[in-house]
């Protein structure tokens, strides 16, 4: 593992907001940390960027206990935007990635490099205060890979960014993962969790409830829900349909229906297939797993129910 976070608590007063959540981050992956308002994604961030630090648990970076030296080693784009407004943004970013450990001449370099990469070298002499809020992020976001680390903590980066620079950015954060980075990824947009995350952590009421390879996640809360295209007729259909079937939902489109099946525990696909052949032809079959939103909700959901 790249890093890993053990048993991590912190407390402020009366108020936990880590109850010994854990979280392992394998190499060269896209981690996501996710979770409802208030559940401790920022706590846990502010502990691993040793902003503050954890009452207890410990925290490991390459097998070895996180160090102060470590922070050259990771990139951090909070929620929260600051840049210094008056500053040029060339100026400022030589600045920041100096702060990163890199001399005024790779930064320079770097920089430059990442300015042309996003066509954005006419905003290198402007102010901060003269570009758009998208604008910015992207300075910031040039600017937390620009020394390039081997963790990237990135939290709700796509926020204010139209479709096209959402996509932009996608592609960066993918080809980081590529390039070697490790990458913890804090969002509330399940679809972009989907896209990008080869593991998450849900966090709810400052403990883990919910942890693991997104695949096998997605797996872990199917419901024998599959669809079928096929041709004939669909009254047939409900008149004869057999006690181990559900119809959840049923459209037509050039000749063909596409109809959502729930099948029974302890029926399998092919049951619905030999059932739907006898007098129609079938044209497909997929099973249809849960989203991340819908997983999202039912696990907060069930936490809520257990606490009470």
């Amino acid at each position: 593992m790249l890093f890993e976070a053990r048993n991590i608590v912190k407390r402020y007063a009366a108020h936990t907001a880590l109850n010994g959540v854990s979280i392992s981050v394998p190499e060269q992956s896209v981690f996501g940390l996710l979770g409802p308002n208030g559940a401790g994604k920022t706590t846990l961030i502010r502990i691993i960027n040793q902003i503050i630090g954890p009452d207890e648990g410990e925290l490991y970076f390459e097998g070895q206990k996180l160090q102060a030296s470590d922070i050259y080693r990771i990139g951090y784009l909070p929620e929260e935007r600051g840049l210094y407004k008056k500053m040029k943004v060339g100026e400022q970013a030589i600045y920041l990635a100096q702060l990163k450990g890199l001399s005024k001449a790779d930064a320079r370099r770097e920089l430059k490099k990442w300015f042309e990469k996003f066509e954005i070298e006419n905003w290198w002499n402007k102010k901060v205060e003269e570009l758009s809020k998208g604008m910015q992020q992207k300075i910031q976001f040039i600017v937390t890979i620009i020394h390039k680390p081997k963790l990237l903590i990135f939290d709700e980066p796509f926020s204010g960014f139209d479709p096209i620079n959402v996509h932009l950015l996608k592609k960066e954060i993918l080809s980081l993962r590529e390039q070697g980075a490790s990458i913890i990824f804090s969002t509330h947009n399940m679809a972009s969790v989907e896209e990008i995350c080869d593991h998450i952590c849900l966090i709810d009421q400052s403990k883990t409830i919910l942890e693991g390879e997104v695949n096998s996640i997605k797996n872990k809360f199917k419901s024998n829900i599959y669809e079928v295209e096929w041709q004939g007729k669909p009254e047939v259909l409900q008149n004869t349909l057999p006690s181990f079937l559900k119809i959840l939902g049923q459209t037509q489109s050039n000749g063909s229906n596409k109809t959502k099946f729930q099948i029974e525990k302890g029926s399998k696909p092919n049951d619905l297939l030999n059932f739907l052949v006898k007098e129609n032809e079938v044209l497909g079959l997929k099973e249809i797993l849960p989203s991340m939103d819908e997983i999202f909700i039912q696990s907060v959901n069930d936490s809520s129910k257990q606490k009470r």
